[in-house]
């Protein structure tokens, strides 16, 4: 009995830690064409991850999975975001401008700095997305 529980623990901390991994296929997929539809790139430091200087302008991000990813300083300006689940990623100083997040989940996504708008250029569409606060934002539908 004194080593079924540690043996236990053990396995449960190697479930855990390989179920919250992103796929590095899914990475290098969107690496090599910009397009990652439904990508699971959970977790995943986009912001070192050798992806042209973290540009990632007009990439195809739809449904992805980008839960507490590091997308600090990621340049996303034109991105397809739009059903993306970006809980509690880290969009600290990403640029978002024209990005398309309808239907987007950014619950406590970090967004300090992060630059959504420019004013001579159209904003990202926010429609039917989840921000950091839990509240749903509606422009732009």
């Amino acid at each position: 009995m004194k080593l079924t529980l540690p043996i236990i623990a053990i396995a449960a901390t190697m479930f855990a830690s390989s179920a919250s991994a992103f796929d590095p296929a899914d990475l290098k997929k969107l690496k090599d064409t910009g397009n990652c539809e439904k990508c699971d790139l959970n977790y995943a430091n986009l912001s070192y991850a050798n992806l042209s200087d973290a540009d990632l302008s007009g990439a195809n991000l739809m449904n992805a999975d980008l839960r507490d990813a590091d997308l600090n300083g990621v340049d996303l300006s034109y991105a397809n975001l739009s059903g993306a689940n970006l809980m509690n990623a880290n969009l600290y100083d990403a640029f978002l401008k024209n990005a398309d997040l309808k239907n987007a989940d950014l619950s406590g996504a970090n967004l300090y700095y992060a630059i959504l708008t420019r004013t001579t250029m159209k904003g990202a569409i926010l429609c039917n997305t989840t921000i950091s606060d839990g509240s749903v934002i509606y422009s732009g539908c």
